[in-house]
């Protein structure tokens, strides 16, 4: 909808990982080297940690898309809380070995036979497995075996592991002290700075044709990354609700204001948003009201002294059921354009 408003050629901020929307942060520049490093070792195992929404996915899909399809063939495995026995079968049908009905020792016969095949004309195989939080300890060990799989002088298979910070936990298992011997290279992706999260977002908006419309204040910026904590995910998806915002009231600028509202509203409709104490309290008179008129009116409503840090918070909370009530409004408001929008499109129907 809005990119049609703003006359985008496409969505911006779509949550789907796709290298064209790379961002080259210092962070994935970075990461993007230790997996050439990596690769360029031949061998062993290549990870990736970071927190959820990081960008993990995107870094290996713009790396696969330079790499030459002549000289690798790809796997991936995206499920991964399963048996280790299940993640052999996976892996090979990752690599087009039909694992229906067939002993493992035949399919290790298989898959040794196409590693063999592949090397003799000069591809490598390179197995991709993300949220490696989520294997067991035997899975890791399968993958550990797998890799041991070896051609005349090289490696039959070389794996990428994608995970969550929490899988470094887990690899500093003792029962993993062979696996870890093998990693070849290691980096964990951290968040964007305020200053990347800035051209992040006017890197997209680029992508798909922005010329400047809608404008965006640096008090959006800066309430992006205040929300967001700079992750990618996060900023993907609230910038799409504060465009479709801007387009519902038919704005040419993005705001601060405008960003706190939406990522309130984001927050009440994921996680709900409880009223505490002051429930009973009426909008009307905390509308009249601010600061410690507030606190006052709050405090002789639930019968207790404000201390300093309560006339904070619960000056917070005021705030916060404005916020909602301006939100209830302003859909009200979409509502009722809809609904004119359908009558008037009935009535030339007629």
């Amino acid at each position: 909808m809005y990119e049609k408003f703003y006359n985008f050629t496409g969505m911006p901020f779509q949550l789907t990982p796709d290298s064209r929307f790379f961002f080259g942060s210092s962070g994935h520049s970075r990461a993007i080297s230790h997996l050439i490093y990596g690769l360029s070792q031949g061998e062993g195992f290549i990870i990736v940690t970071g927190e959820v929404g990081a960008g993990k996915t995107t870094l290996v899909e713009r790396l696969w898309s330079e790499l030459d399809r002549d000289t690798y063939t790809l796997a991936k495995i995206n499920t991964t809380q399963v048996s280790s026995e299940d993640l052999f079968r996976l892996t090979m049908t990752a690599f087009g070995i039909n694992s229906a009905g067939i002993d493992k020792a035949t399919l290790l016969r298989d898959f040794e036979d196409m590693l063999r095949a592949y090397g003799a004309g000069g591809r490598r195989c390179l197995l991709v497995v993300d949220e490696a939080q989520n294997l067991s300890l035997p899975a890791l060990e399968e993958l550990r075996m797998l890799s041991n799989i070896s051609m005349p002088g090289e490696a039959g298979l070389q794996t990428i592991l994608l995970g969550q910070p929490q899988f470094r936990r887990k690899l500093a298992s003792p029962d993993l002290d062979q696996l870890r011997q093998r990693v070849l290279a290691s980096y964990h992706l951290g968040p964007l700075s305020d200053e990347e999260t800035r051209a992040y977002i006017e890197y997209r908006l680029t992508a798909v044709g922005w010329n400047g419309n809608p404008n965006w204040t640096d008090g959006a910026f800066s309430a992006i990354y205040r929300y967001t904590g700079g992750i990618p995910r996060r900023i993907n998806r609230l910038c799409s609700r504060v465009l479709l915002y801007g387009a519902l009231e038919e704005s040419g600028t993005i705001t601060g204001p405008m960003v706190d509202s939406t990522a309130d509203e984001l927050q009440h409709d994921l996680e709900g948003a409880p009223m505490g104490r002051a429930a009973g309290l009426s909008s009307a008179a905390m509308g009249a009201a601010s600061g410690d008129e507030l606190a006052a009116q709050i405090g002789h409503a639930i019968s207790a002294p404000l201390y300093a840090e309560e006339r904070t918070a619960l000056t917070e909370l005021v705030h916060r059921v404005q916020v909602l009530e301006e939100t209830v409004a302003r859909r009200e408001r979409v509502f009722q354009r809809l609904m004119d929008v359908f009558s008037g499109f009935n009535a030339t129907r007629r």
